[in-house]
């Protein structure tokens, strides 16, 4: 039975059409919609479209009042609503409330991220009396795979991994019943009917559970890392890799067989006990490991038990996370210590996730692997998060968070598709789309080979999910980017408009496009510290103070530009920016006469000087920059940290920052953090943060045998305080007493993920009334710098700034640059 549904019944019922926009499929939303209409005593019908769910409801107004009402305060778990739009309905609604099938169109909707395994779901699988007993890819509407199992949208099991598993009779009456949690739940399954796990040798040889004494493959897996094997597991995003992290052998010979030589890895621990006997957890930390996006979390390392130096080496915490997945709380119950749990791959190459590649990758590195017949249909990597100054930061976007979109401020509603490519190291991309950024989940270096065919697939992989045809490109405005050279190339084959964006412009705009800053919105302060990115006057930059909002920019201070002796090899071996920097400061004689009893001095005698002079007077591989990172890595070295080389990115500035004693930072007077002035650069005229006589209280500690602790601290403070001095300055001149040319400070780059420096800089400029907005849903380093390639170009666009069109350089397309000093 059918009825035509009237705006305006005569007897005051209403037929009305409710569009839901947001996250709102494969969360739920529909059968949460059915019960809520049912008790409401409407009638009509809800379904999946590509704009998200359309809701055709027919009742009382006060009803449907109520409806819309209750869908706002009780949306599912996992469900994020951008909108809800009414309009009234007049076609044929069933007399019954029902949920219809999906419609297809283009796409306007969102792919929810991966959730980690919820609190029912766990239960059931820890019972013997369910029917889904220690069954490892148990889930439902509010957990599970989402956008590592998807191919396309709507999100309907035919469009998943999970399409080739029929299913049983069981688990399609669930499937079915608006009334079960696992209504439409597309990635359900159960023992008889879904994917199946096994434990296999990577070289075929049988072995039997009886040496294991286990129950069944899942468990089998936890008695070989307790017997101190290395075991490749197939994870819900990518292969892992895990062993026993109490065995410091065998997390040696992991980090041997990966090529992982310092950088830390992650651990998993099979409840929040077991963390709290090696670190502290705070309530914010440990409603992060329990959520649904389940990231890593870097806690500190101040438990009464220790894991062998080799799991962090250097560092003052440890990256948890609690188990994900079934298949991972299964293999664990047993397990009553931390496991490493880090990306299948060798180091620097893309995530495995087929089989086929497992077996030719990891076999020289795991002899079992634990295994499943479900294909990964997208690569994510684990999400890292920390809680500095009381807010959740995430330092690397991946499961759990992508591919989430970031709403874009006001007036962004009208921004025209375009792509944003990112950077070349943490690299990420972005669409724009309806008004929102959808930031890709991490991809790694560029500069690897397997990373960037990876990223070029994940980019048109995106473009296909939401359904999105570009009308421009923006990228960086390196030269030499790999993410850059595919903006143009694209931008000259479909000719599109390409929108060139100076490096610490887009960390400024993608600070302010997370907190909300509005389009036409006054400019503000970014401070921009990093390691290296391309200037507008063709040098490198890294640590910046940039007048900016979204459309322009002005340099007004910056750190002194200091050589680099090797290009890229200094930014690999520290002792090349130490001697540069006490070299730019200070000549040989002087340091020799000074300081010639430090073992330091010793050592940089017994480097090829000359060599290293000849490089840097006559600018031979040896490029000024700028660099608060490079400052960071000068220093750690002159500590004797990392001072040969660094076996990752950023590993000194971390092991300084591991360091500090707190102490001396919080109860040592402020005069004797290390002092830097600021002078103006011959030429521009441009003020920079002076570090000589830093240098000098550095070596004079080191003298007087001053505990490196102590110094770490002084630097840090002495850093932090030479900053907000700065700020002052330019805001107010010289003297600090003329009208504020700013009231609001954004902090990004790669530095301020350092807690300390991040900490004391925010609280000082608090302290002098400046507003300071800080990342917390995107990396400040490379992994937000595709937000804010996206905001800026999306900003040019709007405006439609013709004076800024420039010949492209291929000559094939229009080129938009963002330049700097508004010009």
């Amino acid at each position: 039975m059918s009825r035509r549904a009237n705006i305006a019944a005569a007897d005051g019922r209403l037929a009305v059409e409710i569009r839901v926009r947001g996250r709102v499929q494969g969360v739920g939303f529909r059968p949460t919609v059915w019960r809520y209409a049912r008790d409401l005593d409407l009638s009509g019908e809800v379904l999946n479209d590509s704009s998200g769910v359309l809701i055709r409801v027919f009742g009382s107004a006060s009803a449907v009042e109520a409806l819309i009402a209750r869908i706002r305060r009780d949306p599912p778990p996992l469900a994020r609503i951008d909108a809800i739009d009414t309009q009234p309905y007049f076609g044929e609604l069933a007399a019954a409330f029902t949920i219809a099938g999906s419609l297809g169109g283009r796409v306007h909707t969102q792919v929810a991220p991966d959730a980690a395994i919820c609190a029912a779901c766990a239960e059931e699988v820890a019972s013997p009396f369910e029917r889904r007993y220690r069954y490892p890819f148990t889930n439902c509407t509010h957990c599970g795979p989402r956008l590592s199992i998807v191919g396309g949208v709507p999100y309907d099991r035919a469009n998943t991994s999970m399409a080739p598993f029929d299913l049983c009779p069981a688990c399609r009456a669930e499937y079915d019943s608006p009334a079960d949690r696992r209504f439409h739940a597309e990635a359900i399954a159960c023992h008889v009917c879904g994917p199946k796990a096994r434990l296999v040798r990577f070289d075929g040889s049988a072995f039997g559970f009886d040496q294991f004494s286990m129950m069944d493959d899942v468990d089998a897996a936890c008695g070989l890392m307790k017997n101190g094997e290395i075991v490749a597991i197939k994870g819900i995003g990518g292969y892992q890799l895990a062993c026993d992290a109490t065995k410091a052998d065998v997390v040696a010979r992991l980090r041997q067989l990966k090529h992982r030589d310092a950088k830390p890895f992650a651990l998993m621990a099979r409840d929040l006990d077991v963390i709290r006997r090696y670190c502290s957890v705070g309530a914010a930390e440990q409603a992060l490991l329990a959520g649904p996006s389940a990231p890593i979390v870097l806690l500190r390392a101040d438990g009464i038990e220790k894991l062998p130096e080799v799991v962090a080496p250097g560092l003052a915490t440890l990256g948890f996370m609690l188990p994900t997945t079934p298949m991972h709380l299964l293999m664990l119950r047993r397990m009553n210590r931390p496991v490493v749990m880090t990306s299948g791959n060798l180091s620097d190459e893309p995530q495995v996730i087929s089989d086929q590649e497992a077996a030719e990758r990891l076999r020289g590195v795991a002899t079992y692997v634990l295994t499943h017949n479900r294909e990964i249909a997208n690569r994510i990597d684990d999400s890292v998060a920390c809680v500095v100054a009381g807010r959740v930061r995430v330092l690397r976007r991946a499961r759990g968070y992508a591919p989430e979109p970031i709403t874009l401020p006001r007036g962004f509603e009208a921004a025209p598709e375009l792509v944003a490519t990112g950077g070349e190291l943490k690299s990420t991309f972005c669409l724009v789309k309806d008004g929102a950024a959808i930031l890709s989940q991490h991809q790694g270096d560029l500069e690897y080979v397997r990373t960037f065919d990876d990223y070029r697939n994940n980019l048109a992989l995106y473009q296909k999910l939401f359904d999105h045809a570009a009308t421009a490109l923006a990228g960086d405005l390196h030269p030499e980017y790999l993410s850059s050279k595919l903006a143009r190339e694209r931008a000259a084959t479909d000719g599109l408009p390409l929108l060139e964006v100076q490096h610490h412009h887009a960390h400024v705009a993608a600070c302010l496009a997370e907190n909300g800053h509005p389009l036409d919105g006054p400019a503000v302060l970014g401070i921009v510290l990093d390691g290296l990115g391309w200037g507008g006057d063709d040098t490198l930059w890294g640590g910046e103070f940039l007048l900016a909002d979204y459309r322009n920019y002005q340099r007004l201070g910056t750190f002194k530009p200091v050589a680099m002796p090797g290009g890229a090899q200094a930014a690999r071996e520290p002792w090349r920016n130490l001697y540069a920097h006490l070299m730019a400061e200070m000549a040989w004689p002087a340091f020799t006469i000074n300081f010639e009893d430090l073992d330091v001095h010793a050592y940089l005698a017994s480097k090829p000087r000359a060599t290293l002079d000849t490089m840097i007077k006559n600018g031979i591989n040896a490029p000024l920059a700028s660099s608060c990172g490079r400052l960071f890595d000068a220093v750690a070295a002159a500590l004797n940290i990392c001072r040969e080389r660094q076996g990752y990115e950023g590993e000194a500035a971390a092991r300084l920052e591991a360091i500090v004693d707190e102490d001396t930072l919080r109860n040592e007077d402020d005069t004797l953090g290390y002092p830097m002035s600021i002078p103006n650069l011959r030429g521009s005229g441009l003020p920079y943060i002076e570090p000589l006589a830093m240098w000098n209280a550095v070596l004079g500690d080191l003298i007087l045998k001053t505990p490196a602790p102590v110094m770490a601290a002084r630097f840090h403070k002495g850093l932090a305080r030479s900053i907000v001095a700065m700020t002052r300055r330019l805001a107010s001149g010289e003297d600090e007493t003329g009208p504020r040319r700013f009231a609001t400070v954004a902090l990004s780059g790669g530095c301020f993920q350092n807690r300390i420096l991040f900490e004391e800089v925010s609280r000082r400029l608090e302290s002098h009334d400046f507003t300071v907005l800080s990342h917390a849903q995107v990396p400040a380093n490379d992994g937000g710098l595709a937000l804010g390639q996206a905001a800026i170009g999306a900003a040019h666009l709007i405006s439609s700034s013709n004076n800024l069109i420039k010949n492209h350089p291929e000559g094939n397309a229009p080129c938009v640059s963002a330049f700097p000093d508004g010009s």
